[in-house]
């Protein structure tokens, strides 16, 4: 298996990580923060895995 898409597939998941992320007492201020952030890492490294997709796609042609 390629390892450079589990990577991204977890890369991915620790966005979701941290958009579900509680609000702790010391962490509450950056709450929004950590929002953008793992909305950034969802599609940043799911567009990558897109790219790898149809990259491996158009390689078999």
């Amino acid at each position: 298996m390629n390892h450079v898409a589990v990577l991204f597939l977890a890369c991915i998941l620790a966005g979701f990580a941290l958009v579900k992320m509680p609000a702790i007492s010391f962490l509450a201020s950056l709450s929004s923060f950590f929002h953008v952030v793992g909305a950034l890492a969802i599609l940043v490294f799911a567009l990558a895995l897109l790219y790898l997709g149809v990259k491996a796609l158009f390689k078999q042609f």
